[in-house]
């Protein structure tokens, strides 16, 4: 039985090398198993238990998060963020709350990935719900919202954040920025520093600003919640599984929401820009992918799949080089008026190397590193962990960019979504450096592009066990030791996933069992023909 589009929009017709784009003619709700529950009883099998999950990282957010000097007189501010109860109070509501997340995301997974609910509104609704307790609480997890804070202040004094830290302004520590960064040029673009310059305008609390800070990046999951399923339409994906895996996942409400990231409105603008692109809408996906690198200057790694996109998929090498010289005449352009227009240079280039200061075993480059260099100390070679960790960077990053020049100068048989998929994943994957929610620069794109059964089983692990790392670093965000040792909380955390992903033979089945019968891919002729409309042919000889 085919399986109708379950979308609320309609993506217009149009020609993309000489074939007609087909387009949804169902009903949203046809085919949906629960299509006939009233609204509060989807709301209570499917919201209710994230709702709880949220509200209860939410409680634990006011103790764990942080939160400027100047807030700390409020009294259940102090209460939770003092040592003692209230410490491990707050660290096991995270704990408890990530671990309640995760399982609401694989229950909705279930029927999601079953067939049973189709209907993208309802799973925007519960998406809706899930982030509603997160919106007011201190940053989680991460403070980089203080230093978004920190260098929009800078920029209404008419210092070159580019060139200088945060640490030039008084009192800076005082509003939470991590002394990490304090010297440490910003790695971000154009737009973004127009953002934060705003937002430091508009507030002078530190705290009222990171709630602004968390609406731009809401901002960008909206997009993300709209434009993933639309994108996953194209190449024949169910929309409601592309929005379940890509949007509506843990690390989405604890990085995107909680951690207040920027990476969420830059892939919220990446996902439409591409969308938009696929469209043929050229001209505006492009400019939109061009803004997502004007917030973080990753994004532009998408550009040249956009020329792919933009030579057709039937096209010569003279067409590709042709569309290529397009995509960067715009984004020169873009960048030399926009930058003019808010008064800064293009300082982020050289501060591109600035997350790389940091160094993570999550990355393999800098893990491999850091252990050939613990071996040579241990058999007496002397300390040579620097030296080795930038000499295993460099042979892993040269590795990225032979890979991601392969996926762009040999594109045949892939559409140009999956090329910048794998791209993203190179880039994280052989990186100098991987946080958490890096995994997102290319989820989304996965869940739009597709993935086949296994692929979609390893995914879903890893979504789980990232989540565990950040519940493990609960602490991170504080300066201050907790009572409650570390390893507890690593326990703590770790018995808390290990039951959410267990306690029922559904989640077990779904995580451990067989692969899912289909994975996130074309279910049906109509569906598999609207992706081959998207698939690069081999070069024209002519």
């Amino acid at each position: 039985m085919n399986h109708p589009y379950a979308e609320p929009f309609r993506p217009r017709a149009t020609r993309a090398d000489g074939n007609l784009l087909l387009v949804p003619s169902a009903d949203p709700s046809e085919g949906d198993l629960h299509a006939g529950d009233s609204g509060l009883a989807f709301t209570l099998r499917y919201a209710v238990p994230g709702l709880v999950g949220s509200a209860v990282l939410a409680i634990g957010a006011l103790g764990v998060g942080w939160v400027p000097t100047d807030e700390l007189s409020s009294t259940v501010i102090h209460a939770m963020q003092s040592q003692g109860i209230g410490k491990i109070v707050s660290t096991a509501s995270v704990i408890l709350g990530g671990a309640l997340l995760l399982q609401a995301w694989l229950v909705v997974g279930g029927d999601v990935l079953a067939g049973h609910i189709r209907n993208v509104r309802r799973l925007w609704g519960v998406l809706a719900i899930w982030i509603a307790p997160l919106m007011l609480v201190p940053p989680l997890f991460s403070r980089d919202a203080y230093s978004y804070y920190a260098q929009g202040k800078l920029m209404l004094k008419g210092v070159d954040p580019y060139a200088n830290g945060v640490a030039s302004i008084p009192g800076w520590f005082d509003t939470g920025v991590d002394p990490m960064w304090q010297n440490t040029p910003t790695p971000y673009g154009p737009l973004f520093l127009a953002l934060s310059r705003g937002i430091a305008a508009l507030f002078t609390n530190p705290y009222l600003a990171v709630i602004g800070f968390r609406l731009l990046a809401v901002t960008g999951i909206a997009l993300m919640a709209y434009y993933v399923p639309r994108l996953a339409f194209h190449h024949g994906i169910d929309s409601s599984k592309a929005l379940w895996l890509g949007v509506m996942n843990p690390l989405v409400i604890m990085h995107f929401v909680a951690g207040v990231h920027n990476d969420a409105l830059m892939v919220g603008l990446l996902v439409a820009g591409l969308c938009l692109a696929v469209e043929k809408r050229l001209i505006a996906g492009t400019l939109l992918v061009v803004m997502a690198g004007m917030v973080k200057p990753i994004a532009l790694l998408a550009l040249p799949f956009v020329g792919l996109i933009w030579g057709g998929t039937r096209s010569n090498l003279r067409r590709r080089i042709i569309a290529w010289a397009k995509v960067a005449a715009l984004t020169a352009g873009a960048f030399v008026l926009f930058s003019a227009v808010i008064g800064v240079n293009a300082g982020w280039i050289r501060a591109l190397t600035t997350p790389g200061s940091v160094k993570t075993w999550l990355s393999p480059s800098t893990a491999v590193g850091m252990f050939s260099g613990d071996l040579l100390d241990w058999i007496g070679l002397g300390d040579h962990t620097d030296l080795a960790v930038s000499v295993f960077r460099l042979i892993f990053e040269v590795a990225a960019i032979a890979f991601i020049g392969w996926l762009i100068l040999k594109p045949e048989g892939r559409t140009p979504v999956r090329g910048a998929t794998l791209a993203f994943v190179a880039v994280v994957a052989l990186g100098p450096v991987v946080q958490p929610w890096y995994l997102l620069w290319s989820l989304p794109l996965a869940a739009s592009s597709g993935l086949k059964a296994r692929s979609l089983k390893w995914v879903m692990l890893g979504i789980a066990a990232f989540t565990l790392y950040g519940l493990w670093e609960t602490s991170a965000s504080k300066d201050s030791v907790i009572e409650l040792s570390d390893g507890i909380a690593m326990f703590a955390a770790a018995a808390a996933v290990g039951i959410a992903i267990s306690i029922s033979p559904r989640e077990r089945a779904l995580l451990f069992g067989e692969p899912v019968e289909h994975g996130l891919v074309p279910e049906d002729p109509v569906a598999l023909a609207r992706r081959d409309q998207l698939v690069i042919r081999p070069l024209e000889t002519a």
